[in-house]
């Protein structure tokens, strides 16, 4: 019996230092990251970025090189058996017994967990199918599940004993419009209950719509962390376009945007003019005065958000 008992720190989620090596492959390199109760985390990164081994340290399923974590305070390490009772993991293409019915294997992990009372079983099986909805198919074999609806009862079963601390790789995977709101629904309601939640996708859009806050990962590195708009200003600060529609004098306006040395690739779309800019937050607003200053009538004014899939693309390509 594993009688620690966990610090109390804000993080329910506290790497530190931590550093995965297969042979001669750096998987992770000293990844240092808090995340504090009741978050929705993403993790994203393109393929071979560090996720899935982060995930499996923080998951006890493997021994990091070296590094500590704690999740709500207990040292995954020393404390294992107290540590796995606190998460739920949820591993990227998790597979279903295809000769059970859902109900039957979601009744078998909660009997896992100690539920030994069939009606108390059957009760909290039937809540967590309804959390994702997938009550309905209860009764189904798991071979008749489409991908997504495989990934939703996968997480029901993740969900049967209460974690504190959800670990969920690629949870979205074949999930359809419908059903990744549904999940995201899922998760802020769980976080809004007190359990952190740390997700990781190679699809920063769809973890921004689903995070409260999120970071990056390439090539085992921790790049940014922070809120969506603080990840997408500190990966995307060189991709800056800002746009500006004027009245009147378009071309005019497109020649002396492009004389600029700190603008490039002015581009033209009936009165909108968007460009490149390399300066920074004083020199855009100058710009706007100097524009008012020349006679120009400009009726919009305003930076265009870079691209969640470009600034991944760009990591990907070794950008960062």
């Amino acid at each position: 019996m594993d009688d620690a008992m966990p610090d109390n720190k804000n993080a329910a989620i506290d790497i530190r230092d931590l550093r995965v090596d297969y042979g001669e492959f750096l998987a992770v390199n000293d990844v240092t990251l808090q995340v504090p109760q009741g978050e929705v985390f993403g993790l994203v990164g393109p393929n071979g970025a560090g996720k899935t081994s982060t995930f499996r340290v923080l998951a006890t399923l493997m021994e990091p090189t070296y590094g500590e974590v704690k999740l709500a305070g207990v040292d995954i390490q020393e404390h294992q058996e107290q540590a796995r009772r606190l998460i739920g993991y949820m591993p990227d293409l998790a597979p279903v017994p295809s000769d059970l019915k859902v109900w039957e294997f979601l009744d078998m992990f909660a009997e896992s967990h100690g539920i030994q009372s069939a009606k108390a079983r059957r009760a909290r099986v039937d809540e967590c199918l309804e959390q994702v909805q997938m009550l309905d198919a209860r009764g189904k074999f798991c071979k008749e599940l489409s991908r997504g609806q495989t990934q939703r009862v996968v997480l029901a079963k993740t969900l049967l004993h209460n974690p504190k601390v959800l670990i969920l790789d690629e949870p979205a995977s074949g999930m359809d419009p419908l059903s990744r709101r549904q999940l995201r629904l899922v998760l802020r309601q769980l976080a809004s209950e007190g359990a952190t939640v740390i997700v990781s996708s190679h699809i920063l859009g769809e973890l921004a719509e689903m995070c409260t806050s999120l970071c990056v990962m390439n090539g085992g590195r921790l790049l940014a962390s922070g809120t969506v708009d603080e990840v997408r200003r500190e990966l995307g600060r060189q991709e800056r376009v800002l746009g500006v529609v004027v009245r009147e004098r378009v071309d005019e306006a497109a020649v002396w945007l492009g004389a600029r040395s700190f603008i490039k690739e002015v581009t033209i779309s009936e009165r909108r003019l968007a460009f490149h800019f390399e300066g920074d937050e004083a020199d855009q607003a100058s710009l706007l005065k100097e524009l008012l200053s020349e006679g120009f009538e400009v009726l919009a004014y305003e930076e265009q958000k870079s691209s969640f899939e470009d600034i991944l693309v760009k990591i990907a390509e070794g950008g960062r």
